[in-house]
């Protein structure tokens, strides 16, 4: 079923601000925000010891992706395409377009999304927008970010909000992510300069146009810079 809904990939190291621009967009042009973390956040936190999911015949336990997870390397890619696809394909059912944060992260991912997108939502109604920041910026913001334990909003860090303990929105206690340690960010941004960056070429080659966009400036501006972009 093809219909006229749109797709915008956000790609990015991390840090970038991938899941603050996709939740912006998202609003902006009534897109369902499909962030990967959640997803994975979701089947991780109801699954019991020794639960598997079987992906094309193989096994993936999911204590084992956990740990995967919680040291700083990328889960495997057949296991979170096969999430993902089944929530791409309810949300084509619904009609909803889709704002991605964090997916595909890998090229077996993307191999598998994007034809996978094509089908469902046409290849001229698919964006890609990749948020450009420097290595030491992530490492900086990730070891700095905090999130609420309720809904998970992302709190910039900013001398405004160093002091800030409950999250503005809903109450909730903000934390520091377990995997934000400044040795397994830099874990994540090798996986992500090895794993995830060939994507781009991946992307020009299906025919997708990629947009970079400077991702240093403040959310407001960079969010004001994408919609001329999408404009």
């Amino acid at each position: 079923m093809k219909h006229s809904n749109q797709v915008i990939i956000l790609m990015g190291p991390p840090g970038a601000g991938k899941g603050t621009q996709a939740e912006l967009l998202a609003e902006k042009f009534n897109l369902y925000h499909l962030e990967t973390s959640e997803i994975i956040e979701a089947n991780l936190s109801r699954a019991k010891p020794g639960d598997f999911v079987i992906v094309e015949g193989k096994k993936y336990f999911i204590s084992d992706e956990k740990k995967k997870r919680e040291s700083g390397d990328l889960m495997s890619p057949p296991l979170i395409a096969f999430w993902m696809k089944n929530k791409i394909k309810e949300l084509a059912k619904e009609e909803k377009g889709i704002a991605t944060s964090g997916s595909p992260r890998s090229l077996y991912e993307g191999k598998e999304l994007v034809p996978f997108l094509k089908k469902l939502y046409g290849a001229k109604n698919i964006k890609v927008i990749l948020l450009e920041i420097s290595s030491r910026e992530t490492i900086w913001r990730n070891s700095h970010r905090k999130t609420c334990q309720l809904m998970r909003h992302p709190i910039l860090f900013t001398k405004e909000t160093v002091k800030l303990k409950k999250c503005p929105f809903d109450g909730s206690k903000l934390l520091l992510r377990p995997d934000d340690t400044p040795e397994i960010i830099k874990r994540r941004l090798k996986e992500y300069k090895d794993r995830t960056y060939p994507l781009i070429d991946y992307f020009k080659k299906t025919g997708l146009k990629v947009l970079k966009v400077n991702g240093s400036p403040t959310p407001d501006i960079i969010f004001k810079n994408l919609l001329k972009l999408l404009s």
